[in-house]
């Protein structure tokens, strides 16, 4: 198929050796790439009870037809392995420009296995991959890391793991750009395990387009969209300008979820970031919208360095109202030394808010209270070190929450929530408890998206939703997801994919794709591939022992909100066992995933029999 390359480079760290992967051209025509190529490797490579820690696990960097084509958007790669936090396996995205240099390798991807003897990093440099001793490098920060690895490969983009992955902290991450993180599932754990430090990617090869001329004026017609002063204002403020509007709606995470209204969501607002820290704006290969933040400032009586970026709204929400912090310094500081150590911010943050909460109730001897930037900083700290509580932290919340006797660890299958409360989006609370790798915001609708007239009517979906109801959901929620897969196959930003609304684009995107690969694709289609690559992940949820019985969200999201627009209205648990039911039956899944009927339906019988029922 055009827009791909056909192999992935294979890298056994074990045995030190380097092979072609040859992807099955079957493969492509049902699955495209990014996501669905990277998981149905992985089905076909893994047996689904490895330990995501081990030798055996696979680590897989996946991109899309898209990716080293210059399209706006679509300077992003996908992430996958065995998570350490679920035992099955999650994918990831991150942004920047590695995933356009990956694109542009000769492969479509890399393959990971094994473990090195010593610590190693992998160069990817036009086709050739070789691999290098990194012993100067282990127990070095990300920012450090990148600086030497620039400097030996002056063209090369890289992905790299710092202390936190070193240390198997479960919510390492793996960085690239030093500000662009493949978070949540813990796969910088997985590299650390892997003696694996870094990953370096330059590539000069085009890959092949179906009608490059084509393809040419509907990239042009695409950026210049993303010129519309909706999507330039965006820009202007990034992602944390949305915060206090959640908060104006009730939906903002404050105080460990306990409430959805934070009284000083002002002072850490992308109005008020833009108007004191920010020096300027950073963006990912081809895109004209900018919405990175770069920061500059200084928090107690350390630098914070513009080259480690600055805080985004996930970031913003979960070291500040999530933890009643107000402090833009801390929460840019926070920020930065993640970054460097290679943490997740949303799960660092959701850990701090239950370690203050724990605090509060007297389960931890030490005091921690609410909003102390200090304390936050220090967390920080000793998460990524391993470092006295941090240690227990790095387990995971959920364990740590268990040892200590807290009924309030906010985790969905052992992944820490993300700053979107469901009381307030239920359909995406439907999403969270349904996800085959945990408590994910990217992967349905959130359903303020819903409130307008004409939310999507290419796909049926031709009036407004109340958000605080799941009458309706199971379908409208299905679509969505299967329309996130479709895009995470490409792979897409969420940022410039719109999927309600007056923006909506899928049809040029659609467009694109047909110039890249030469199939024509009808939103029908284009929601088959969603629905098959969703199917992948909930097949490797299944072999790892997860069924129906696992879906569900944390007790306190069926407690109502005390105050602010959305209080008095939680997720009534009943209506979520049967909206659960009514979503496996729209999918056409049994209690443990794709029944072998849907499996034919959607063209992947060679996959029936995967699931031990």
């Amino acid at each position: 198929m055009d827009g791909t390359f056909g192999k992935y480079a294979d890298i056994n760290l074990t045995t030190g050796t380097v092979a072609d992967y040859a992807i099955p051209e079957r493969w492509y025509e049902l699955y495209l790439g990014g996501r669905g190529i990277g998981a149905r490797i992985l089905l076909a490579e893994l047996t689904g009870t490895e330990d995501p820690l081990s030798p055996d696990n696979v680590l897989v960097f996946a991109t899309g037809p898209f990716q080293g084509t210059g399209i706006a958007g679509a300077g992003r790669h996908a992430v996958l392995s065995l998570s350490p936090k679920t035992r099955a396996v999650a994918d990831s995205y991150v942004g920047g420009f590695f995933g356009y240099e990956l694109g542009r390798s000769g492969y479509d991807g890399i393959i990971v296995r094994g473990r090195a003897e010593h610590p190693v990093y992998v160069s990817l440099i036009n086709g050739e991959v070789e691999i290098h001793s990194a012993d100067d490098l282990w127990g070095t920060g990300v920012g450090e890391t990148e600086a030497t690895l620039r400097t030996r490969h002056p063209r090369g983009r890289v992905a790299a793991i710092g202390p936190a992955g070193e240390n198997l902290v479960q919510m390492a991450c793996i960085m690239h750009d030093v500000t662009r993180a493949a978070g949540r599932p813990g796969l910088g754990a997985v590299m650390g395990a892997k003696n694996l430090k870094a990953i370096v990617v330059h590539g000069n090869q085009d890959k092949p387009v179906h009608n490059r001329d084509r393809f040419l004026q509907l990239r042009a017609e695409f950026a210049r969209s993303l010129l519309d002063p909706h999507v330039q204002q965006f820009g202007e403020y990034g992602t944390i300008n949305g915060l206090t509007w959640l908060s104006e709606r009730g939906i903002l995470p404050t105080k460990n979820f306990r409430e959805g209204t934070f009284d000083q969501a002002d002072e850490i607002s992308g109005a008020r970031l833009h108007d004191t820290l920010l020096v300027r704006r950073g963006t990912c290969a081809g895109c004209p919208v900018r919405c990175k933040r770069v920061v500059e400032t200084e928090y107690g009586g350390r630098k914070v360095d513009p080259r480690f970026g600055g805080p985004e709204y996930e970031t913003a929400a979960a070291f500040g109202s999530l933890c009643m912090n107000n402090d833009l310094r801390v929460i840019s500081l926070a920020n930065q030394l993640c970054n460097d150590y290679g943490l997740d911010t949303i799960s660092a943050g959701v850990a701090i808010a239950t370690v203050m909460e724990a605090a509060e109730q007297g389960l931890i001897q030490a005091r921690i209270p609410w909003g102390d930037g200090e304390k936050i900083i220090e967390l920080v700290e000793k998460i990524a070190h391993r470092d006295g509580i941090g240690n227990d932290i790095a387990a995971g919340v959920a364990a740590f929450a268990a040892n200590i006797g807290a009924e309030f660890a906010m985790t969905i299958k052992g992944v820490e929530v993300p700053m979107h409360e469901p009381r307030g989006k239920q359909a995406l609370g439907l999403s969270y408890a349904t996800s085959p790798r945990g408590a994910t915001h990217m992967e349905g609708i959130h359903d303020t998206m819903l409130e307008t007239d004409h939310p999507t009517p290419e796909l049926g979906i031709d009036q407004p939703y109340d958000r605080f109801t799941l009458l309706d959901k199971p379908q409208i929620g299905k679509v969505y997801e299967d329309l996130r897969s479709f895009t995470n196959s490409l792979v897409m930003c969420a940022f410039t994919v719109s999927t309600t609304g007056k923006q909506y684009n899928l049809p040029q995107i659609r467009d694109l794709l047909t110039a890249v690969i030469g199939i024509e694709v009808s939103p029908q289609s284009m929601l088959i591939f969603g629905e098959r690559n969703y199917a992948l992940m909930r097949l490797h949820a299944a072999r790892a022992g997860y069924t129906i019985d696992h879906d569900g969200l944390p007790r306190r999201f069926h407690e109502p909100l005390p105050r602010g627009a959305s209080a008095g209205r939680p997720v009534d648990p009943d209506e979520l066992k049967t909206a659960i039911a009514d979503y496996y039956r729209a999918r056409g899944y049994d209690r443990y995933g794709p029944t072998d009927a849907t499996l034919h339906r959607l063209g992947m019988d060679d996959l029936i029999g995967v699931i031990n029922r």
